[in-house]
């Protein structure tokens, strides 16, 4: 399984210790994103980040930012990104199981790096249900608005 990550300046530390742990546990990882404290913008790590999920070179995404909030809004703004700012495990594993989320949002001045870790883990390790009410569920979330 292929991993990319992202962040921002804020959160590159925390990207890069989600990377280790990833690549520790034999996943393949792709970093996009800041490399350093020097500012980046956020919306430029998703929207780099964002298109190797699409065209399934990432089998899934992490992106971090100081709340994990700014980047997970940005992402979902792509279509076909189903994106969840997770603080928990419990959140992480009904974003997997009931939206099919295929990007996780982590909040670098909200989470210390192993509660990040265990959120990463839990995201990683559960599947989509394959219950009816949630794949109509994500099929509406994936539909286009008219507005």
């Amino acid at each position: 399984m292929t991993i990319a990550l992202g962040s921002d300046h804020a959160a590159y530390l925390l990207r890069d210790h989600i990377a280790a742990h990833a690549r520790a546990r034999g996943f393949e990882v792709e970093i996009y994103g800041a490399t350093g404290p020097e500012a980046y913008d956020y919306p430029d790590a998703a929207d780099a980040l964002v298109p190797k999920v699409l065209e399934g070179s990432a089998t899934l995404g992490v992106l971090c930012c100081g709340t994990g909030i700014g980047i997970t809004i940005r992402a979902n703004r792509h279509h076909g990104i189903r994106a969840a700012n997770c603080t928990c495990n419990v959140m992480a594993s009904l974003a997997r199981q009931h939206n099919d989320a295929n990007i996780l949002g982590l909040g670098a001045r909200i989470l210390s790096k192993e509660r990040a870790v265990e959120i990463f883990d839990t995201f990683v390790d559960t599947q989509r249900s394959p219950e009816i009410r949630h794949l109509k569920r994500v099929e509406k979330i994936d539909a286009p608005i008219n507005d």
